[in-house]
């Protein structure tokens, strides 16, 4: 099933495209952070490592949500997409619902991507701070100024490495990932459509929608099989500024098939060796 068009900013490659005039200057702020494969096998603190996701068909029956705060964060239900949502009752929470507890379900024979944030499943009903609903086969972004499942605006399933993309020996999208707020605009670019009160000057930060990516001259050769399908992908889609967070942390789904000792050998590379897509 195709994730978006093929001219969609998920699936552009950007490997020829122009550096950012900026991008020493914004690069410079965290060139010492280290990649980082936040997903892999097992468990941590005893939930998967990594955003889950799951995946049902057109049959499933749908579910109201309920929009609320808790006291992990509060109420986005106006910036929602209503529903009602095709949510399993046994569907994954993202850390067992600690921490930001995405729920991700793909509809793949209505191609429908469906993502709440910071949700729960109580008494049976789903509740969750806000929620987003994309079209798989559409361009069309959400309005302007809305949040999602993610800070930025975007959807999450879009950026994920998983595992099946290595199997296959290509990931052909921009992948997600992260900066601390002191690196990140307060604004954002398309295809974002939101932003945060975060710290980042205006010519040494990204903007949530920013890309950066490998520089084409970082030799890859030393790497494992499964690292090349991830580091080739990182020169030609880039990475794609989604949420505060870790420094280049970035995003994937987990299963038991990584090899988790072979993810952080990514971690020996700094982001140094990555430049900014022009977006000025």
């Amino acid at each position: 099933m195709a994730i978006f068009p093929a001219d969609n900013a998920w699936n552009q490659d950007v490997s020829a495209a122009a550096v950012d005039p900026y991008s020493s200057q914004i690069i410079a702020q965290f060139s010492t952070s280290k990649l980082k494969a936040d997903f892999g096998s097992g468990n941590y603190d005893g939930a998967p490592i990594g955003i889950p996701y799951d995946v049902v068909c057109g049959s499933q029956p749908k579910v109201s949500i309920t929009f609320r705060a808790n006291a992990n964060d509060g109420n986005y239900g106006d910036e929602s997409d209503p529903g009602p949502y095709p949510i399993p009752a046994n569907a994954a929470i993202e850390g067992n619902g600690v921490g930001d507890s995405h729920v991700i379900v793909v509809d793949k024979d209505n191609k429908k991507l469906y993502e709440l944030y910071n949700a729960s499943l109580t008494a049976g009903k789903w509740q969750a701070s806000s929620g987003a609903v994309f079209d798989l086969s559409s361009d069309k972004l959400r309005p302007a100024g809305w949040t999602s499942a993610d800070a930025a605006g975007l959807p999450i399933f879009p950026g994920l490495v998983r595992y099946d993309e290595v199997l296959k020996g290509t990931i052909d999208h921009a992948i997600r990932f992260t900066l601390q707020s002191a690196n990140v605009k307060p604004a954002y670019i398309a295809p974002a459509r939101h932003s945060v009160s975060s710290k980042g000057g205006q010519f040494t930060s990204l903007p949530f929608g920013a890309k950066i990516r490998l520089k084409a001259g970082f030799d890859i050769s030393g790497f494992s099989a499964t690292n090349k399908v991830i580091l080739t992908a990182l020169k030609k889609y880039g990475l794609i500024l989604a949420d505060i967070g870790s420094n280049m942390y970035i995003s994937g789904a987990p299963d038991s098939r990584w090899n988790n000792d072979d993810l952080q050998k990514l971690g020996t590379i700094p982001a140094s060796n990555f430049e900014v897509v022009k977006f000025n």
